[in-house]
């Protein structure tokens, strides 16, 4: 299987600071003007989507950088740059410090459109299996399995057997829920995926920045996905669940699974997260994550704001008070029929 290697948001305190002095020496002196201002030089010449979000980082840096001088605290500094990085509403953007961590959640004011405890007295039920990480059950002739992060890693076996309780049990079709499913790996979630093909497939496009000018980028990169042939593919129809939740690694596996002919998204936009993270050391001893590359799904759509499904669906109240799932309910239905 070829892809692109990637760590997401939930592994990024993986990622090492080598590669700073591509544009930058480290002499900068430690104090919170230079902090300031080398975290907005290396963002202007390295963020990957400010043409595509619209973005003048220069009026960004007239905002902030008056209320920076030589007496700013570490704790003043902190919120200073942190909102200044808010400004890109992108949850792989973050500082970190010694005493806290920035973030933006993409999700917050949006429904949640997901409620584990719902799903799980009302469909996986007392008696549902824990195989490695994949919740699985079967109800109505329709198989369901809940992967709720791609930190977790899944094993082809685990895959093996999921499956193959799926085929014995002779189901019509399975629901694969992502919901609330914040990134991790994408080699977990491309393994589900190449159950799902049986030949190589282009699943999305990747350019990497790669210097200082608001040009410097590598060519597109199509990145395809090769079947798993020797092990047992997902029966029937097969539909994903995805919510705003569903972040980083999960867009990935989201705008894979656009790519498959016959496999249907079921939900809410995801919450995002093309730009694959990178970082840097701050002359301050803290250190900034930033989105480095823009993905784009096969047909061109850039999918840093989302990928978005094929039906669109928020959870109905009345179902919910009733225990019903709606987006299981209408996955169900669109199977077995």
């Amino acid at each position: 299987m070829r892809v692109l290697f990637i760590i997401f948001a939930t592994a990024l305190i993986l990622i090492g600071p080598g590669c700073e002095e591509v544009f930058f020496e480290k002499d900068a002196a430690n104090d919170p003007e230079n902090s300031f201002d080398f975290l907005w030089t290396t963002l202007s010449e390295r963020y990957s989507l400010f043409e595509f979000k619209q973005i003048n980082w220069d009026s960004v840096y007239a905002v902030y950088r008056p209320r920076v001088n030589a007496g700013t605290s570490d704790a003043q500094l902190f919120e200073v740059m942190a909102e200044m990085l808010n400004t890109l509403k992108d949850g792989h953007v973050n500082l970190r410090s010694q005493f806290d961590i920035s973030r933006y959640f993409p999700y917050l004011e949006v429904a949640p459109n997901f409620s584990f405890d719902l799903v799980e007295r009302n469909y996986l039920g007392a008696d549902y299996r824990f195989t490695g990480f994949l919740l699985n059950q079967v109800f109505d002739s329709v198989g369901y399995i809940y992967y709720g992060s791609f930190q977790s890693s899944v094993k082809d076996w685990e895959l093996d057997t999921v499956i193959n309780r799926f085929n014995h049990e002779r189901v019509k079709g399975v629901i694969i829920d992502i919901r609330d499913n914040e990134g991790g790996n994408p080699e977990n979630g491309l393994k589900l995926a190449a159950r799902l093909i049986d030949q190589r497939t282009h699943i999305y496009t990747s350019q990497k920045k790669f210097g200082p000018g608001p040009a410097d980028f590598a060519p597109a990169e199509n990145i395809f996905l090769d079947p798993n042939t020797d092990s047992p593919h997902f029966p029937g129809q097969v539909i994903v669940l995805t919510n705003r939740k569903v972040y980083s690694a999960g867009s990935y596996f989201s705008a894979s699974i656009k790519a498959i002919p016959d496999v249907m998204i079921v939900g809410d936009t995801t919450g995002g997260g093309s730009g694959v993270p990178a970082g840097f050391d701050l002359p301050n001893g803290w250190y900034c994550n930033y989105s480095s590359t823009i993905g784009t799904l096969t047909d061109g759509f850039n999918f840093e704001a989302g990928v978005p499904p094929d039906v669109y669906l928020q959870l109905d109240t009345v179902d919910i008070l009733n225990g019903v799932d709606t987006y299981i309910e209408y996955a169900k239905t669109e199977i077995l029929n």
